[in-house]
């Protein structure tokens, strides 16, 4: 059998052959045609890589992404105690595709600690306050105080001839150990170290006698009883030392103060985005296998979103305001 073709005529065989192969690279075109790539979302984080923030941004972003159906990368900017990373956000587009992975001494103190920031809290929306947790005030066993009233009547008895350790200049250990000191007048010279990890070598090796420090890094080493554990910041007692008192607990509740993590946005973000975004981020924070894993870490998790997280970073700014004029600290 032939078929005409524009006047000449082309066997069967040659038609259906030429069919096939058409088809055959179609397909193949088709399959190698690149799917949609999805761009990831990135989880600005201003501290180094594998630290406590890093690890709550990976364990939250992991759920967030399946909410999404966008991968999520952490992408390290430490430095400046996070201004690096708060600016590299301010610059970034508004579109939702670049989240800031803040902490309360970046969004409560450093604006009051620093002159020449080039972001200000303005520039973000907060989604979520992700956990908060605690600080410890730990002493070496040669203090003599197995609570919180025995180490003030020590320091009172030592007045003017002890030396606090906080863990780093204009932190949450410095500026809760200021606040003691005044409410008690036991009058402390603070010494600041580079970072929680030095601070606790040191007072565990008795260098340092007494300090507030985080909490996760406090737990073996009291439940080892190289140090011991007076008093949380914590408004609550936290489950990995459940002994342990607060100073919510002896009627000092403006002593309470907490570190927490959070996710936060650039202002000016389309509101459908930030919906979706926080949606997600509720989500994650509601998992039973993400809150799981945050308290395997140390955290409690809270959850807070919306204007209550906004006012709380404006009532606990104007706080530490007040505190750090007092000491006249300054991060410049």
């Amino acid at each position: 059998m032939i078929l005409p073709h524009r006047g000449h005529f082309l066997h069967l065989p040659t038609v259906l052959c030429r069919l096939a192969c058409s088809g055959l690279m179609l397909l193949a075109v088709l399959a190698g045609a690149p799917a949609q790539v999805q761009t990831p979302i990135r989880f600005v984080v201003g501290a180094a890589a594998g630290g406590s923030i890093d690890v709550y941004g990976r364990i939250v972003g992991a759920h967030m992404a399946q909410t999404l159906g966008r991968p999520i990368i952490n992408e390290i900017k430490a430095g400046a105690n996070g201004n690096i990373a708060a600016q590299f956000v301010a610059e970034a587009p508004a579109d939702g595709g670049t989240a800031w992975v803040g902490a309360q001494s970046m969004l409560e103190t450093n604006p009051v600690t620093y002159r020449d920031l080039r972001w200000k809290v303005a520039d973000f929306i907060p989604i979520i306050k992700g956990i908060e947790t605690p600080l410890v005030l730990v002493v070496h066993p040669s203090v003599p105080a197995k609570t919180f009233d025995e180490f003030v009547a020590w320091a009172k008895a030592n007045r003017g001839q002890l030396t606090y350790a906080n863990y780093g200049p204009g932190t949450l250990s410095h500026f809760l150990g200021y606040q003691v000191s005044e409410r008690y007048g036991l009058n402390f010279t603070q010494i600041s170290y580079r970072g929680n990890a030095p601070q606790m070598v040191d007072l565990i090796a008795g260098h340092a006698l007494f300090g507030f420090t985080q909490l996760q890094g406090a737990v073996e080493p009291v439940r080892a009883g190289l140090l011991h554990a007076l008093i949380s910041s914590g408004e609550r007692r936290s489950a990995l030392l459940p002994e342990l008192p607060t100073f919510a607990d002896i009627g000092q509740p403006d002593l309470v103060a907490l570190a927490w993590f959070g996710l936060l946005l650039k202002s000016g973000t389309p509101p459908d985005i930030v919906e979706r975004f926080e949606a997600a981020a509720i989500a994650a924070h509601a998992d039973p296998d993400v809150r799981a894993k945050l308290v395997a870490q140390g955290f409690d998790v809270s959850g807070q979103t919306g204007q209550a997280f906004r006012d709380s970073i404006a009532v606990q700014t104007e706080r530490w305001a007040k505190v750090v004029k007092a000491t006249g600290f300054s991060a410049d």
